[in-house]
C-alpha cells in the first residue's frame, strides 16, 4: 500500500509539477498575445493617424482647388469686363485733341463746314466708348475726391465752398467702375 501511496504521491506530484509547468507557458502566451494586440493596435492607430492625415490634406487641396477656380473665373470675368482698357487708354488723348479743335470759332463756311465734321466724328467717338462703359468724371462744382479728381492748382475764393472742385483743365474718364484717368482740376482751398 505504501508503494501505492508512494505512487499515488509521485502522480500528484506529476500533476502539481504540470499544474505549475502549464502555468507559466500559459502566462507566456497570454503575452505574446498581449503583445501582438498591442503591436497590431499599435498598427491600427497609425494607419487611422496616416488615414486622418491624407484626408486632411485631400481636403486642402480641394479648397486650394475651389479657391484656382473662383479666382479663375474672377480673372476672366475681369478680363472680359476691362477688355477695351489699353484702347481707351491710347483714344483718350485724341479725344482730347477732337475737343481742342472743336473749341476752335470757325472764320469762314469751310471752316464751318470742316468743323461740323469733325463733330460728328467726335460724337461716334464718343459714342463707341459710351458702348464700352466709358463715363466722363464730372468735375466742376463738385466735391474734391482725390480718387476721382488729380488737383493741380489751389484757390482761395469765397465764390465756391472750401474743397470745392473749381476748373476742370483735363477731363478724366472711367471704364465701368475702373478709373483710367482722374480728372485735372483746381480746388478752392
Amino acid at each position: 500500500m505504501e508503494q501505492e501511496k508512494n505512487q499515488t504521491e509521485t502522480i500528484i506530484e506529476d500533476e502539481t509539477m504540470e499544474e505549475v509547468n502549464e502555468q507559466p507557458e500559459s502566462d507566456v502566451e497570454q503575452t505574446e498575445v498581449t503583445e501582438e494586440l498591442s503591436e497590431e493596435q499599435q498598427k491600427i492607430n497609425e494607419l487611422e493617424q496616416q488615414a486622418a492625415d491624407l484626408n486632411s490634406r485631400l481636403l486642402r487641396v480641394h479648397a486650394d482647388y475651389d479657391n484656382f477656380r473662383r479666382r479663375t473665373k474672377e480673372e476672366k470675368e475681369a478680363a472680359s469686363k476691362y477688355r477695351a482698357q489699353s484702347l481707351v487708354e491710347e483714344l483718350l488723348p485724341v479725344l482730347d485733341n477732337f475737343e481742342r479743335a472743336l473749341a476752335i470759332d470757325p472764320t469762314n463756311e469751310e471752316t464751318k463746314t470742316l468743323l461740323q465734321g469733325m463733330e460728328m466724328v467726335h460724337r461716334q467717338l464718343q459714342d463707341a466708348l459710351k458702348k464700352e462703359g466709358v463715363e466722363v468724371i464730372e468735375a466742376v462744382g463738385q466735391t474734391f475726391d482725390p480718387h476721382l479728381h488729380q488737383a493741380v492748382m489751389q484757390v482761395e475764393t469765397d465764390e465756391h465752398e472750401p474743397n470745392t472742385v473749381v476748373e476742370e483743365f483735363q477731363k478724366g474718364y472711367k471704364l465701368k467702375d475702373r478709373i483710367i484717368r482722374p480728372s485735372m482740376v483746381k480746388v478752392n482751398g
